[in-house]
């Protein structure tokens, strides 16, 4: 029997279904649309914004970095372009050392490039691209051009690189930039600068390029450039131009410089000369000294080896950072104390036998017999270390502290450059605090003495040196040693300086001052140094000094015969020209050079010659002796 359809039950059925479907339909479009609503209105700026982003490729763009020149505008730090060839390790599918074989191929790579970028890649992150060769040659950069397309992840690049082009001449003032080690890049972002250094790859390591590198680098540009998917620039939409760094003016006269590294020759040893009434550094001279182009790129081994381990130490900046016993440079100081505070009169004498006892301690003047009858002006000129030994215990060590401080020894100078030692300035609150020890906390009475000839506690830098001569003969006016002159704006050219004002004033009266001077002014012409300033066209004032680095004996004669060179005594000197009115103050120290006049005066003579008179040293003046003189005792055990 065959079973009849309902026909109305399968339509509604049917009916139902479409219904459903068309509602599952709508609320699909409808969640599209939502869907679409939302990225599109809602999100638009967002998605806009990460479009760009994978369009537009931000690049920062490297400032010029500022110019060093000296006070006359010679340059002593500049900039040059050059093509590297870099490699990007993230882009790299084969083997590295393969790669750079093939490489070989095309551009010279020596072994120091291979251990150089194995450093720097050690350094760097994965995505940043890392130097395999530097200044590239025409011919090279054409070879790997024609072969470009073998090398995905390596490039070449424009860069600017520093260059020192007068190498080792004034290293300790310039010092040097390097490239940005894992150590700077951490103190960079954690600065407020971490956006300017976006793309920089060198920074200020030492010297005058660490202390002014905020202004030396300059501020970075950024360009926006349109690229494919493949990350391929197409074309440039916008550009914000950096701008170069601040060019540096020093107040350093860079002639002067050369001729005072000459004089020294092969010696160790350091001198500062500063012009009194502004504070401008004419010479900051450390010997021996580096080439700081080394450092650049990143100094090769072998090269950091012999630099580190030399027994020169040619890394020191000596001026800045070695401390010495001043020895008798710190004679008209305190003869100085001891007028001012009423200890002294010009004609107030001594009777120097020969000798000074303390209790049953007896010390010594280098002259066996004594020096006689010496006031003020003749300590001085024959640098009696009896007198000094008295005027010390009269005045007592503490006064002694007081009274030096204001001229800056013991302390630092303030000078533009980073890592200035302060030296030391001793007293009895001092030796309090320096020893745990109980016993050798107290001042002991023969402390005192020699401080008196500058020896003992004594330590000072030769900056400091300089700077209390400077602040002695332009009266007692302090003015804060400084390298860098002027800062000038790269775009107009506009300077301002750096220091115009005074530190402060040293309350001194000016008969006293005068006095000193002339006593001065009499060692270069009757005393320890009248050899080497023998018709000199200016009339000099000076102190001649030994400091000791090797302690004898009691009763025991110095003999430098008998002493390594290392242990010989060091060669001071300190001058002032032209005596009525100063316009350089030196300090220059030999290490174991043995006696001031013989070693050191001679650098002062030819310093002054040239920056007084523009007189330079002949081939012979290089060779000669200084001249000789009459042979006259001094204090310090030289003779002349």
């Amino acid at each position: 029997m065959t079973e009849l359809r309902n026909t109305e039950r399968e339509l509604r059925l049917f009916r139902m279904r479409l219904l459903f479907a068309g509602i599952l339909i709508f609320f699909c479009f409808l969640a599209l649309i939502t869907r679409f609503a939302w990225l599109q209105i809602i999100k638009h700026d967002q998605y806009a914004a990460q479009s760009d982003e994978n369009r537009i490729l931000t690049v920062p763009v490297v400032p010029n970095r500022g110019l060093i020149m000296d006070r006359n505008g010679a340059v002593l730090a500049q900039n040059y372009s050059a093509y590297t060839l870099e490699i990007t390790p993230s882009k790299i599918a084969e083997d590295m050392d393969t790669l750079l074989d093939k490489l070989g191929m095309l551009v010279d790579i020596q072994p120091k490039n291979r251990k150089q970028f194995v450093k720097l890649l050690e350094e760097s992150k994965n995505f940043e691209s890392v130097p395999i060769r530097t200044r590239l040659t025409d011919e090279e950069i054409a070879r790997f051009t024609a072969q470009r397309f073998r090398f995905p992840g390596v490039e070449i690049q424009a860069r600017v690189f520093r260059r020192y082009p007068l190498g080792e001449t004034a290293s300790h003032v310039l010092g040097y930039i390097g490239r940005i080690s894992q150590k700077d890049a951490e103190n960079i972002a954690d600065s407020d600068d971490g956006a300017n250094y976006k793309g920089t790859s060198y920074i200020g390591k030492e010297g005058l390029e660490k202390s002014y590198e905020k202004l030396l680098h300059g501020t970075t540009g950024f360009e926006k450039v349109e690229t494919t998917a493949s990350g391929r620039a197409m074309r440039l939409l916008s550009r914000n131009a950096p701008t170069s760094g601040t060019n540096l003016v020093l107040s350093v006269d860079i002639e002067l410089q050369k001729i005072v590294e000459e004089a020294f020759g092969d010696r160790r040893g350091a001198l500062v000369a500063i012009e009194p009434e502004t504070g401008d550094v004419l010479a900051f001279v450390s010997k021996p000294t580096y080439d700081p182009n080394l450092f650049v790129e990143g100094i090769e081994q072998q090269s950091w080896n012999e630099l580190n381990t030399s027994q020169d130490r040619p890394l020191l900046n000596r001026p800045l950072t070695g401390a010495y016993p001043p020895g008798s440079t710190y004679k008209p100081f305190m003869a100085l104390a001891g007028l001012e505070l009423g200890k002294r009169t010009p004609a107030m004498s001594i009777y120097d036998a020969g000798f000074f006892n303390l209790g049953n301690h007896r010390f010594n003047d280098d002259k066996v017999g004594g020096h006689g009858t010496v006031d003020l002006y003749k300590s001085i000129v024959v640098s009696c270390n009896t007198y000094y030994f008295i005027l010390a215990n009269d005045l007592g060590v503490d006064a002694i502290h007081d009274f030096m401080q204001p001229f800056g020894f013991g302390q630092k100078t303030g000078i533009d450059l980073e890592n200035e030692r302060s030296g030391l300035l001793p007293s009895t609150d001092w030796k309090r605090r320096s020893s745990k020890n109980v016993a050798q906390q107290k001042w002991n009475a023969g402390d005192t003495i020699s401080l008196g000839n500058g020896q003992g506690y004594n330590t000072f830098t030769p900056l400091q040196m300089a700077h209390a001569v400077a602040t002695l003969v332009n009266n007692g006016v302090v003015m804060k040693p400084h390298l860098v002159k002027m800062l000038e704006d790269p775009q107009t050219h506009a300077r301002t300086p750096t220091v115009n004002k005074e530190s402060g004033r040293i309350p001194l009266k000016p008969e006293n001052i005068e006095t000193i001077k002339q006593a001065m002014v009499g060692v270069a012409r009757e005393g320890t140094s009248r050899g080497v300033f023998a018709n000199a066209e200016y009339v000099s004032g000076g102190k001649t000094g030994t400091a000791q680095v090797f302690t004898l004996k009691k009763n025991e004669k110095y003999n430098a015969g008998r002493l390594a060179e290392r242990l010989h005594d060091h060669a001071w000197y300190t001058a002032f020209a032209p005596a009525d009115h100063p316009r350089i103050a030196i300090a220059v120290i030999v290490e174991n050079a043995g006696k001031g006049a013989e070693a050191a005066a001679p650098i002062v003579r030819k310093a002054l010659d040239y920056y007084l008179l523009g007189k330079r040293p002949t081939p012979l003046d290089k060779t000669a002796p200084p001249p000789a003189a009459p042979k006259v005792e001094d204090g310090d055990g030289e003779e002349e």
